[in-house]
């Protein structure tokens, strides 16, 4: 005898609706914890990077008897048949790490004894080489946005020209306004750690006994994330391509005029102040990290600095010479 099936029935409307609302509750709990995890392990990270530009400076010293200067021209035209003239433009201080970050290949592709704007050290249709467009991971933050650094305005070019751009640069020294309004104490003739200009070509750059506060109490390098873009407090400044403030010339890792003389903003980060720390990344030191920002010293260690942190504080970390002791901590 044949008994009838019974059929199970499927999930009612209602039933599959409740799974999916448990289901997105689950996602909503998990979902910051998760991306806490992304972000610290983002962090160590960009530390990790700065520790690596950290020592590549610090072996650089060794063999040359000197840290590069943070930017410098020729003394001379470097080649006097370049099509762009009497070039002097030399090579940032990123670009003097390369050999030592396991990058000799994109430094040997280009030619450091000629100019930046020369052919043998753009890209096409301008040049011959795309070493500066190359993305060196070790200049770039993971927490920050992705993108290239676009130079059509400076090179007259009407479409995108792209060059690699870097989350990291020098505080060359401070603004007056800073200083006077901010920073008050600091010796306003003191530069910062990589010391001024050069204008000798390569021969320039400080000596480790330059550096009179100690390389553990001042500052080489920090993050200046997500240029050429400016952010303020997290935000994207809206406006116009190339045009200021929304957006900011220099931030490929080949140009030297990355690096910046430090400004301060107030709680909005778009009027100046004395928040030198996350408030803008346009003459500030700027992160995409929560609460503060990586620092590399001139020891080589590295060190984080919290958005709360005075700015007298700050100050005395860049400056080399002031007889200030910086506690960052």
């Amino acid at each position: 005898m044949k008994y009838p099936s019974k059929k199970r029935g499927g999930f009612t409307l209602i039933e599959l609706l409740v799974v999916i609302a448990i289901i997105a509750v689950l996602i909503g709990l998990l979902l910051p914890a998760v991306q806490k995890v992304r972000e610290s392990s983002n962090r160590m990270q960009c530390q990790n990077n700065l520790k690596q530009l950290g020592i590549a400076l610090q072996n650089y010293h060794d063999t040359r008897g000197r840290f590069p200067s943070w930017g410098f021209n020729f003394a001379t035209n470097p080649n006097p048949s370049n099509p762009f003239g009497a070039q002097l433009r030399g090579h940032s201080a990123l670009s003097m790490t390369l050999p030592y970050i396991e990058q000799g290949n994109v430094s040997n592709a280009a030619d450091i004894q000629k100019s930046l704007v020369d052919p043998a050290n753009l890209p096409p249709p301008l040049g011959t080489t795309i070493a500066g467009q190359t993305k060196i991971k070790t200049f770039v933050c993971p927490s920050a946005p992705e993108r290239m650094a676009d130079y059509r305005t400076w090179f007259g070019q009407g479409t995108p020209y792209l060059f690699a751009s870097t989350d990291y640069a020098a505080i060359r020294g401070m603004q007056s306004a800073f200083i006077t309004g901010c920073a008050p104490g600091t010796a306003t003739g003191d530069s910062g750690f990589f010391g001024d200009f050069g204008v000798n070509g390569l021969a320039d750059g400080n000596r480790m006994v330059d550096i009179n506060d100690g390389t553990s109490n001042t500052i080489m390098l920090t993050e200046i994330a997500g240029r050429q873009q400016t952010y303020a407090k997290g935000k994207a400044v809206t406006g116009a391509f190339g045009v200021a403030p929304a957006w900011q010339l220099n931030a490929a890792w080949g140009d030297f005029n990355t690096n910046r003389f430090l400004s301060g903003y107030d709680s909005t980060g778009m009027v100046a102040g004395c928040n030198c720390i996350n408030a803008n990344n346009y003459n500030s030191i700027y992160s995409f990290h929560t609460s503060g920002t990586n620092a590399a010293m001139g020891d080589g260690s590295v060190r984080f600095i919290r958005e709360t942190i005075g700015a007298p504080i700050v100050a005395a970390a860049i400056t080399r010479q002031g007889e200030e002791i910086a506690t960052l901590d």
